[in-house]
């Protein structure tokens, strides 16, 4: 749901939004997005609510309907209705309001059950576990959880486009905060998981819940997990300089912050914080976290860069020299809240 700050000179969200109809209508050959209207800095563009049906299909599947805009989830109905389909269900990512609001109209328009993760957010006797494959509108979605940005979030991998629709777990410009109630240890197993994914082959494409379709999913995963590698080490590098609380953390590291945005940032930091205290960074100082594979050396390396400058003060958004820049440079565009 929420995404960094750039460190470069402000720009306002309106100068660098993604064009809405680039993103509206983009998608795969069986998969669609029709995009809420509720941009904002937190959003990006707005809502991608996915409509999901196979060539000849008479029903569609509906992921993530966004806000409760009538006028957006009468547009939904409306597109199925266009190819001859109906909504035969509604699936959601995770339960943050600005994915799952619109959920209930939608389900008192269509007659479609709402199946979620989390057992608040369905209506109907099903919902959503990692392994569960959801065959539906001629498509087979596989679920796979990937908690973090919150605890209930999931991916829905549909196999015959190889795509992954990400929710809020992988944006397609900018990263994502860890929502209170999230976890950034079990944030960081799921990008590892997501990037397996991505090696393999079995995701050549991301289709996000904010901003635009991620081509490169590889480079993409790959540049999360390092970004948050660097931010671990300077949250190190400011407790290690004499900061106690998130607030004064915040102040260091993310001392461009807006006020407006200033309380993402500091549930960021406590994430990173919980994160550390876990592992035992906070009380045994040599002590490597538990993160496996890419995450553990990319920590190391982002270690030693942050052990060798001061914290705080003007400092540029480097990517790192092994990240593409196509990914970086898309991270940088966006002015979400600092993750």
């Amino acid at each position: 749901m929420t995404f960094e700050k750039i460190r470069e000179p402000p720009v306002t969200f309106e100068k660098i939004r993604e064009p809405a109809m680039t993103i509206d209508g983009s998608g795969t050959s069986l998969a669609t997005c029709v995009l809420a209207p509720n941009p904002s800095p937190m959003t990006l563009e707005g809502t991608n609510t996915w409509l999901i049906a196979a060539p000849g299909s008479s029903s569609a599947l509906v992921v993530d309907p966004g806000p409760e805009d009538d006028g957006h989830l009468r547009r939904v109905v409306q597109r199925a209705a266009e190819t001859g389909r109906r909504v035969a269900q509604i699936l959601l990512t995770h339960g943050h309001s600005d994915h799952s609001a619109g959920a209930r109209r939608l389900a008192a328009l269509t007659g479609a059950p709402v199946r979620a993760a989390d057992p608040a957010y369905r209506l109907g006797s099903e919902g959503l576990v990692d392994g569960d494959v959801v065959t539906a509108a001629g498509c087979e979605l596989r679920v796979i959880g990937t908690p973090g940005h919150s605890a209930d979030s999931l991916s829905l991998l549909l196999s015959q486009d190889a795509a992954l629709l990400t929710g809020d777990t992988v944006l397609g410009r900018g990263t994502t905060v860890i929502a209170d109630g999230g976890s950034l240890a079990d944030y960081l197993r799921s990008l590892e998981a997501m990037k397996a994914l991505a090696d393999t082959a079995s995701a050549r494409v991301l289709l996000p819940g904010h901003g635009p379709v991620v081509s490169d999913p590889g480079s993409t995963l790959a540049y999360y997990i390092e970004h948050r590698a660097e931010r671990l080490a300077e949250v190190r590098a400011a407790l290690a300089a004499g900061d106690t609380t998130a607030q004064q953390i915040v102040a260091r590291v993310y001392h461009d912050v807006e006020p407006a945005v200033r309380r993402f940032a500091e549930l960021s930091v406590q994430a990173q914080l919980d994160y550390l205290a876990a592992a035992g960074w906070l009380s045994r100082p040599g002590h490597r976290p538990a993160v496996s594979g890419r995450a553990c050396a990319v920590l190391a390396v982002a270690l030693a860069r942050a052990s060798g400058r001061a914290c705080g003060g003007a400092r540029c958004r480097r990517s790192a020299p092994n990240v593409p820049r196509c990914a970086a440079s898309r991270a940088r565009r966006s002015p979400r809240v600092p993750c």
